[in-house]
C-alpha cells in the first residue's frame, strides 16, 4: 500500500506522542503518515534505515513493513523486460521508456546503427523499433520510393546532359 509522508507544524495543543519510539513529539514540525505522527529521525524505512521525510513524500507497507519507494520495488516490485534484448530488468533498475515500451539504459540506442541517444537526441519509435532521426528519415525515403516509385521520364528530365564523346583523331606514323 502506498501512503503520502506530510511534514505538519505542531499547533499549540499538547505534543503528540511518537507512534516510532512512543516518546511525545517536542519539536516544532513532526511527521504524519499511516494516520500516525512521528519524529523525523523515527520514520524510516525497515530495510536501508533512510529518514522517509528526506527521500520523498511517498511510504510503502506492505507485511507490517514501512518501506522507501527503492526498496519496496526490489522486494515486491514487478520485473519486466527489456524491448531491445528481452531480458529481465529488475523492478528497482532506472529504465527508458518510450510508449509502452521498457529498456535497460544501456540498450536505449538505435536499433538500425546502435547509436547510443545523449539529452535532447531525437528518437523514433517505427515498427516497434528505436530509430535515430538519420535512419528514420532514410527509413522513409524508402517506403515513398516503393509506393510512388520515381518515373524514369522525370529523372531523365533532371539529370544533366549525357557528356559528349569525341573520338581522338588517330596518329599515323
Amino acid at each position: 500500500m502506498t501512503m503520502d509522508v506530510k511534514a505538519e507544524t505542531q499547533k499549540n495543543t499538547s505534543p503528540q506522542e511518537c507512534a516510532g519510539c512512543g516518546k511525545k513529539i517536542t519539536e516544532r514540525f513532526l511527521l504524519k503518515a499511516l494516520d500516525l505522527f512521528w519524529h523525523e529521525d523515527c520514520l524510516k524505512c525497515g530495510c536501508c534505515d533512510c529518514r522517509l521525510g528526506e527521500v520523498g513524500s511517498t511510504l510503502y507497507t506492505k507485511a507490517d513493513l514501512i518501506l522507501c519507494r527503492r526498496d519496496y520495488l526490489r522486494l515486491f516490485g514487478n520485473t519486466g523486460h527489456c524491448a531491445a534484448c528481452s531480458k529481465v530488468i529488475p523492478a528497482f533498475e532506472m529504465v527508458m521508456r518510450a510508449r509502452n515500451n521498457v529498456y535497460h539504459l544501456e540498450c536505449f540506442a538505435c536499433q538500425q546503427c546502435n547509436h547510443r541517444f545523449c539529452v535532447g537526441d531525437r528518437f523514433y519509435l517505427c515498427e516497434n523499433k528505436i530509430l535515430c532521426e538519420y535512419d528514420y528519415e532514410e527509413r522513409l525515403v524508402f517506403a515513398n520510393m516503393a509506393y510512388n516509385p520515381p518515373n524514369l521520364a522525370h529523372i531523365k528530365r533532371h539529370l544533366p546532359p549525357p557528356p559528349v564523346r569525341r573520338s581522338l583523331p588517330h596518329l599515323s606514323s
